[in-house]
């Protein structure tokens, strides 16, 4: 697991809204989001970091290896990149994101369980 992912501290922590995991908002602007980089580019643009990621989550995984780990495969992060993810996070992508997903063919599930 790189170090440069993992959260330096609890505060001002932010999940990432289309793939779940954790850093702080100077991380993600910083870094980008380690797996939506492609799609998301929050790297160096705090407004995309603070629309394409939540401050509002519940729980945390850590993924060391995803490809024999079942709770990675039920969060459906087994393909991600090693770090510490949310197990659900408030909030949803913009629409006008979720749109410029879906014509890249990137299929966009919310991870928001608060109405349920």
């Amino acid at each position: 697991m790189s170090l440069e992912t993992i959260p330096k501290d609890l505060r001002n922590l932010r999940a990432c809204l289309l793939c779940s995991i954790i850093k702080s908002v100077e991380q993600f602007e910083f870094d980008g989001c380690d797996n939506c980089e492609e799609f998301l580019g929050l790297k160096n643009n705090r407004d995309l970091v603070y629309d394409c990621t939540s401050s509002n989550f519940d729980g945390m995984i850590a993924l060391m290896g995803g490809e024999d780990s079942w709770v990675a495969k039920w969060q459906r992060i087994s393909r991600n990149t090693k770090g510490v993810y949310a197990i659900s996070i408030a909030g949803r992508l913009p629409p006008s994101i979720i749109r410029e997903l879906k014509s890249r063919g990137v299929i966009y599930k919310s991870r928001d369980n608060s109405t349920m």
